[in-house]
């Protein structure tokens, strides 16, 4: 399980209720000191891994936020160290909190160095849709890669990361475990992004659907429901295990070109 950065819960209260394998997700701020207390706390708590989300120097326009004037809730994980409410005319209090509070400077060797000089935990980048970008995350010492378009939320016309998947586990080459997060829906929607080299799928709007419509029940039969379908899937593709879900069981949009040549 990854804890947002700007969960309702804090690092404290989430580690107290929950014996899940759990990584922190993490925005760097422009206040080093403060993003050092969060990974430290995180690290202190028994999460494993930090997960650095690296595709947001800046908050895409997120239009509906704009027109809704969106006011972001103060951060529990923060009181007393960032506020959220800052003044904003116009727009998205959120846009106005980013502006104020995320480092746009970032950049490779500086976070990467700095985040593993304050943190014994493995380092994982969220928000890679290159073989550029995936080559150079592991040239910089990263231990995984999440492949990520922010939920489509950053750019548009951005493309989807099932289509950019395969581009991204081929330039790591084995060397670093690849992860993947967006638009997954269904069990058949696990079974393809394994397919295509994932090692494994993040799940967040469906678990977020769950929760509004029936609690913690809503959670537990949105999760069994993947599984099921997974493992449905899995039977009907002749793959009796996960080790034996392969590239073959696919067929992408380049292939059905490749077959025309």
């Amino acid at each position: 399980m990854i804890l947002s950065y700007s969960s309702t819960c804090t690092v404290e209260e989430v580690a107290s209720s929950c014996n899940a394998v759990r990584f922190f997700q993490l925005y760097v701020s422009k206040r080093r000191d403060i993003s050092a207390q969060m990974v430290q706390r995180a690290e202190k708590n028994g999460y494993k891994a930090i997960v650095l989300t690296v595709d947001t120097p800046r908050l895409g326009r997120r239009e509906a936020d704009i027109k809704n004037k969106m006011i972001s809730p103060q951060l529990k994980n923060f009181e007393g160290l960032i506020s959220t409410e800052l003044d904003s005319d116009e727009g998205s209090n959120l846009e106005a909190f980013v502006r104020a509070v995320y480092d746009d400077s970032l950049c490779w060797e500086d976070v990467i160095g700095w985040l593993k000089s304050i943190t014994n935990l493995p380092i994982l980048v969220k928000g890679i849709l290159t073989h550029e970008d995936a080559r150079k995350a592991v040239e910089v010492g990263v231990a995984g890669i999440v492949v990520s378009n922010h939920g489509a939320r950053q750019l548009d016309y951005t493309p989807a990361t099932i289509s950019v998947l395969e581009e991204v586990v081929q330039a790591v080459g084995g060397k670093v475990p690849v992860l993947f997060d967006g638009g997954i829906r269904r069990g058949t929607d696990v079974f393809k992004a394994l397919a295509l080299g994932a090692q494994a799928v993040l799940v967040g709007r469906p678990v977020i659907y769950g929760l509004a419509a029936n609690g913690e029940d809503g959670v537990r039969k949105v999760m069994k429901m993947l599984k099921d379908e997974l493992e449905l899937t899995m039977a009907l593709s002749g793959c009796p295990s996960v080790k034996d879900i392969t590239r073959s069981h696919v067929r992408t949009e380049c292939d059905r070109l490749r077959s025309q040549l």
